[in-house]
């Protein structure tokens, strides 16, 4: 986490924002734990809302650095293999980084009330992973990789149940383990078939 003490009132906010919600957070508190006054946090961040948005923007660059976006791709995978290794690589990082579960947990509430949470989750939940494998998909594609087709559909059909996973992870982490498996099967059932089995296999 952050060594700052701007950015371990961000890491404490991202806490509470994800356990007690926007509206459940209060700067008092907040401040209290860290062994701030409420004064001292002010003069880092103006309001609540700065401090809200001040996670946002730090989670936005969090998520590009270490798990790419539509702009910032990870390197696209030269064959089926290293597609299941990125594949399980992010999954890692989504399931088991602990601001990226926050994050989520924050997102699963917070999108009913604020616009940015909304379009945040829409982004990580659904269109900005599907938008980065439909890239990757096309130059697997191009590259003789995978076999044609639509890359945004196969992106579609290739991150929504991925992403349901984590969800139910989530729910019963309990279960890690066996939803892990059910990923990596899932992934080699998708490479079987929409992979090109002569180019990743036969040079």
């Amino acid at each position: 986490m952050g060594n700052t003490t701007k950015e371990k009132i961000l890491d404490a906010a991202l806490v509470s924002f994800a356990e007690n919600g926007y509206k459940g957070t209060n700067l008092r508190d907040l401040a209290a734990g860290m062994g701030l006054s409420k004064s001292a946090l002010y003069r880092h961040y103006e309001s609540k809302d700065d401090i809200w948005n001040a996670v946002f923007d730090r989670m936005e660059a969090y998520y590009v650095s270490r798990f790419g976006s539509p702009e910032k791709l990870p390197t696209a995978p030269k064959s089926c293999e290293e597609l299941f290794d990125m594949t399980m690589q992010m999954l890692n990082f989504t399931m088991h980084d602990k601001r990226v579960i926050l994050m989520r947990q924050l997102l699963l509430t917070e999108q009913f009330r604020d616009e940015r949470a909304r379009h945040f989750a829409t982004l990580h939940f659904l269109n900005g992973t599907k938008e980065i494998y439909t890239k990757i998909f096309a130059e697997m594609m191009d590259n003789g990789i995978f076999r044609k087709d639509d890359p945004d559909m196969l992106a579609f059909a290739y991150t929504a149940p991925i992403t349901e996973l984590v969800h139910y992870c989530d729910r019963e982490p309990e279960k890690e383990a066996e939803i892990i498996q059910r990923i990596e099967a899932f992934v080699k059932h998708f490479i079987k078939i929409y992979g090109n089995s002569e180019k990743n296999h036969g040079e």
